[in-house]
């Protein structure tokens, strides 16, 4: 499912159904959390983009070294970090990759779903991030699997997905909140299930935390601002000094990084 990227042209991934292709293109990106930015360029967005490419410079192994983002979307965290690393980034969207070589243009890019890593070799990158991606995955433990193959002993496996069952849920409906409101969010787990799939392909849970209740409003009656600065700024606090600490109950996403320990159980090292 890969397709080698030429400068003026990009063809469509083989094997895609148009309907998935088309699921993602420009629209996508101007809808769904990707358009609450009522701060503009300072908005949640930017800011979160700045942390996690924080961490993973703090959590990637010395030496620099190779890094994937699979599911790159507009290309921001891998132009944040391609002064520390040989990025790629992977995306099923042409728009994304459009996108991407503007933000990052650094990085190389490559058409193509995450369902499929093959096209990688064995210990090829240090760092591999999803952001917002494995929920979108028919088989997320396989592609977890993939990962590991392709990371090198040590490397860092990082990944940003929702949390269904963070806390202050049941005072939102399921069906429109940040969560429920993207249909190709067909992978929703909760915490333990994805600790359970990393700890399955050799992984080593570094840090598993909560990124805020930043969803408002959650009450009636009180301005949704003012709801935001008492649920939300603990999460502004962990964002702004770049630590990890925040409980997973209390985080509409859920944060995992991860540790590469060897290679997968039972499969040729």
């Amino acid at each position: 499912m890969t397709q080698k990227m030429s400068d003026d042209k990009i063809a469509p991934v083989e094997g895609v159904p148009e309907s998935v292709l088309e699921e993602y293109g420009q629209e996508y990106f101007e809808s769904y959390n990707y358009a609450d930015r009522p701060l503009g360029k300072y908005s949640m967005y930017w800011f979160a983009r700045r942390y996690y490419a924080a961490l993973v410079r703090r959590y990637a192994p010395s030496g620099g070294g190779k890094l994937l983002e699979l599911g790159c979307g507009l290309g921001h965290l891998i132009g944040l970090l391609q002064d520390d690393f040989e990025c790629v980034g992977i995306d099923l969207a042409a728009y994304s990759i459009e996108q991407t070589r503007q933000n990052a243009p650094k990085a190389t890019t490559m058409m193509m779903s995450a369902d499929d890593l093959s096209a990688f070799g064995d210990g090829e990158f240090s760092v591999v991030v999803g952001l917002h991606l494995v929920e979108h995955l028919p088989d997320p433990a396989d592609t977890i699997r993939q990962v590991n193959r392709i990371l090198r002993d040590g490397g860092l496996w990082l990944f940003v997905t929702p949390n269904p069952g963070y806390s202050l849920r049941r005072f939102k409906d399921p069906k429109t909140d940040a969560i429920g409101k993207d249909p190709t969010h067909i992978n929703v787990q909760p915490p333990k299930q994805w600790r359970v799939w990393c700890e399955a392909a050799n992984f080593k849970m570094l840090r598993h935390f909560g990124d805020g209740l930043w969803d408002v409003p959650y009450l009636p009656y009180i301005p949704a601002k003012i709801q935001f600065a008492l649920f939300g700024g603990p999460a502004l606090f962990q964002v702004m000094t770049r630590t990890a600490w925040t409980p997973l109950t209390f985080g509409v996403n859920q944060i995992g990084i991860a540790r590469k320990l060897g290679p997968v159980k039972g499969s040729a090292a």
